[in-house]
């Protein structure tokens, strides 16, 4: 099989160009022939089209990416196969989706948002992401201590860690609500939020500090690190960590999460969305209940969109837009991991070895190779 796959190439250091890289390692460690390229390549992109020749053209990105994922291939005989993420509601294109051959989701909770908003998901396939768990693996404890005596770790703390674009999506704040309560019976703790250098992060700070201080949460005991670090490094973080906590608001899969498995790390996640179909709850991690959820009866669309002006459209029912954790269960989870030395650390070796046996590149590649070349009867 001869597979164009497009995604931000050459690699950035975040979710999506990750996705698409790792799919394009695995195309060519299983004996495929694959050309990566950036969706916007133009020459570039149109140079494969005519030179290689591929029979699919795999398309990472969301429902927002279909002029460029699939009807940018209209006039070529290259099936378009987008590989959709999350991304709250899908407002457009639902004809074009429930005409594709194949649509491939990184999970069934983002197959299942799609079928609940109109379009007709009968060829649509959920496929895991993969990951490089000889990078994401764990390390030396005396490799990882400068870290944590750079982020003011103390030898006797445990380290709890989030990583996000904004770590409020990630569920930071209901962890800080639990953590306000883990406090009053255990102290030695600190808890690290990683996020990128964004307007949505500087934004929400304010309410992050606010629960601090309406729990009477020490300012020193919380870290807001921000910066933009190499995919190499990021293991270095995660491994500084005794516990990786995201029960996030939205997440179509949680690669962040995985790669703490792979680093051998207990996760603290949520009981839906993309972390359910990868976390082992009392195994790997722990997987909180749902507490609520934030629904909208309307919402803005816009011409990037695909509409042809700036319009508010209202639903027929109102849409699950976002999730929370419930912090009870956080509270006892985290708190259970923080007591007990030997739960965490054999609960990082199931995650170990649930990374590598289920989540590896080469493996997870294999699984959409097998499906695209079923679905499409390709060789």
């Amino acid at each position: 099989m001869k597979a164009l796959i497009l995604y931000a190439y050459p690699p950035e250091p975040d979710g999506l160009s990750m996705q698409g890289h790792f799919l394009y390692k695995g195309f060519l460690e299983n004996g495929e022939e694959a050309v990566p390229c950036h969706p916007e390549a133009g020459l570039q992109k149109e140079y494969y089209i005519k030179k290689f020749k591929p029979q699919v053209a795999i398309g990472i990105g969301y429902w927002a990416n279909v002029p460029i994922l699939v009807n940018s291939f209209k006039n070529t005989n290259i099936i378009p196969v987008p590989w959709f993420n999350a991304d709250g509601w899908v407002a457009n294109y639902h004809d074009v989706l429930s005409k594709l051959p194949l649509v491939m989701t990184t999970s069934d909770w983002v197959k299942q948002t799609y079928a609940r908003d109109g379009v007709n998901t009968k060829n649509f396939s959920p496929a895991h992401i993969g990951i490089d768990t000889n990078v994401s693996k764990p390390m030396p404890k005396e490799e990882i201590q400068k870290i944590r005596e750079m982020l003011g770790v103390k030898k006797d703390e445990k380290m709890i860690l989030t990583i996000g674009g904004d770590v409020t999506s990630k569920g930071a704040q209901e962890m800080l609500e639990a953590l306000g309560q883990i406090d009053k019976e255990f102290k030695n703790w600190k808890y690290i939020c990683k996020t990128w250098p964004s307007d949505s992060a500087k934004d929400h700070h304010g309410e992050e500090l606010e629960i601090m201080e309406s729990f009477g949460i020490d300012k020193s005991k919380v870290v807001f690190l921000e910066g933009c670090y190499s995919q190499e490094f990021m293991p270095c973080l995660i491994n500084a960590c005794d516990i990786y906590a995201a029960p996030s608001r939205l997440e179509g899969f949680g690669m962040i999460q995985v790669e703490a498995m792979a680093c051998g790390k207990p996760v603290i996640s949520i009981d839906g969305m993309g972390p359910k179909e990868t976390i082992i709850h009392g195994k790997t991690g722990f997987l909180a209940r749902i507490s609520k959820t934030v629904d909208l009866e309307e919402e803005w669309v816009y011409p990037w969109m695909g509409f042809s002006e700036k319009k508010r459209i209202k639903f027929d029912k109102p849409k699950v837009f976002a999730y929370r954790a419930n912090v009870d269960d956080l509270t006892r989870d985290t708190l259970k991991l923080l007591q007990d030395d030997h739960l965490r650390e054999q609960m990082g070796k199931n995650a170990r070895e649930h990374a590598v046996k289920n989540f590896h590149y080469t493996v997870t590649s294999k699984k959409i190779i097998n499906l695209i070349k079923h679905k499409l009867d390709l060789e």
